[in-house]
């Protein structure tokens, strides 16, 4: 059997160099020490199959030993079974059974790049830069990514229960989640505050740039039918992985007149290649700004290194992922085939994004807001509080008439006098603005209590749980405050 298996080796060898020979003639010396490590690959081969503490399957073995090979590439270079391997290739447009998460592999584990919107992953809180340890009490380590992921995908209700490690916070975890239809829907919107046009895209699929065309009609249609001009766009790239090279382009293509969105360059310079925009921006010229954290990877990437290098678009966030590699789909016949690493991509201004990422114009990390106690409006003292402060000008001429009634009735007017009137409303009105800041945050609180206080034990209870704390997306409202700023400075 070992004879079988090394000139099987000896045939593959030979059909290999004879390839190679087309592209670069191997000398003497590297065809011996090819010879050489493929025995050594025979020997170990063999030894295994023989000696190893249980029997194992040659074909396991020798996946294991290709997809090795593989991973020791770089994190995306990888075998694929022929199940796998079809599953690649289609473009998918239905839903699948699963968490709904974008992964790699990261040090043995698997690392997650970003939760995609509305699944059970992002539900469960799964955040970028965890890293799951073990599935369902199963460690990961020796696991290859798509054995990782076959075994996250499953039937539809089914749970899974994933150990996590959290970096940021230092955490180890438990969270079990129940899996359920992950939507292929990669593009929505809305109008936030009356006048902005938020555009979100979770992913790039075969369709994202038609429904991008779409989305941004409706939200024109929408401004129209309520009278409205849009002030500006947000394209929310934020825990984008990316996807479809082609429909990355056709994005940024959405909102540039002219100039080249991406080059792809390989190991053979006559392969390389190079995408322009054509004319024609879907948003008019309106502002742009587009927002981007660790999470937004690969084709979304591209989008925001070719928006910022022609200066159409404001990136708002934190860094991208780095993630600048290309793969290519390549066929081994019925038995599957490989997804390998071929290109890196580079911005229009000749940058790779591999290792690198794109830095955001304005570095805005997500925060919380709270108001520093003693600086709220309340505790300052204005110009119309001081005694005897000038007012604004505006009573002078009415004061001016009324002077003679003033002086020919002395007692009257010094109870509804000028002065008074003058202070006493701007007290009143900062009073007033205040007070109704607390009663109306007080009133729905004490008008529940008033109308149930047959349930006032109740409420005493609810008073003692946490509520749970809305999130707070910083990174949007910085955003809308930026559009708004555009906007007013162009008009």
């Amino acid at each position: 059997m070992n004879k079988m298996f090394r000139r099987g080796i000896s045939a593959v060898l030979a059909a290999g160099v004879i390839g190679a020979a087309v592209w670069a003639p191997l000398s003497t010396a590297q065809n011996d020490e090819t010879y050489r490590q493929l025995k050594l690959f025979g020997d170990v081969f063999d030894t295994v199959r023989q000696n190893y503490v249980e029997e194992v399957d040659d074909k396991e073995l020798i996946e294991a030993a290709i997809q090795g090979m593989l991973q020791s590439l770089d994190p995306h270079s990888a075998f694929e079974a022929p199940e796998a391997y079809e599953e690649t290739r289609k473009d998918v447009r239905g839903t699948f059974g699963g968490i709904g998460i974008q992964v790699t592999m990261e040090d043995g584990y698997v690392k997650v790049i970003a939760p995609i919107d509305d699944t059970p992953g992002a539900r469960a809180g799964l955040q970028a830069e965890d890293l799951i340890t073990a599935l369902d009490g199963e460690s990961v380590q020796g696991k290859t990514l798509d054995e990782a992921v076959d075994v996250m995908r499953g039937e539809l209700g089914s749970d899974i229960t994933l150990s996590v490690f959290r970096p940021a916070t230092q955490e180890s975890f438990d969270v079990t989640v129940t899996r359920g239809n992950i939507p292929l829907l990669s593009v929505r919107s809305v109008i936030e505050d009356d006048d902005i046009g938020y555009i979100r895209i979770n992913r790039f699929l075969g369709t994202t740039g038609k429904s991008l065309e779409n989305e941004i009609t409706s939200l024109k249609e929408e401004a129209a039918e309520n009278d409205v001009e849009l002030a500006g766009y947000i394209l929310d790239l934020r825990n984008n992985p990316g996807g479809n090279l082609n429909q990355s382009i056709v994005v940024a293509d959405a909102f540039l007149e002219q100039g080249e969105i991406v080059s792809v360059r390989n190991r053979n310079s006559e392969d390389d290649a190079s995408y322009f925009a054509k004319a024609g921006d879907l948003i008019d010229g309106k502002p742009l700004v587009v927002l981007i954290n660790g999470g937004s990877a690969s084709a979304s990437e591209i989008v925001a290194g070719a928006l910022q290098d022609h200066q159409r678009g404001i990136l708002l966030g934190t860094p991208t992922f780095g993630k600048g590699s290309v793969q290519t789909l390549i066929g081994l016949g019925d038995q599957g085939g490989l997804r390998l690493t071929t290109a890196r991509y580079y911005t229009p201004s000749g940058d790779s994004i591999q290792a690198k990422g794109i830095e955001p114009d304005i570095l805005v990390e997500l925060a919380k807001l709270e108001p520093l106690e003693g600086y709220g409006s309340e505790n300052f003292r204005y110009e119309s509080d001081y005694n005897n402060a000038l007012d604004d000008g505006a009573n002078t001429d009415a004061a001016a008439e009324g002077s003679d009634e003033a002086d020919s009735d002395n007692a009257a007017p010094s109870d509804d006098g000028t002065a008074d009137d003058d202070t006493a409303p701007a007290t009143d009105g900062e009073d007033g603005n205040t007070d109704g800041d607390a009663d109306g945050d007080a009133a729905p609180g004490d008008g529940e209590g008033s109308e149930e206080s047959g349930e006032g034990e109740d409420d005493a209870a609810a008073e003692d749980e946490p509520a749970e704390e809305e999130f707070f997306d910083f990174q949007l409202v910085r955003a809308k405050d930026l559009i708004r700023g555009i906007a007013i400075f162009q008009n």
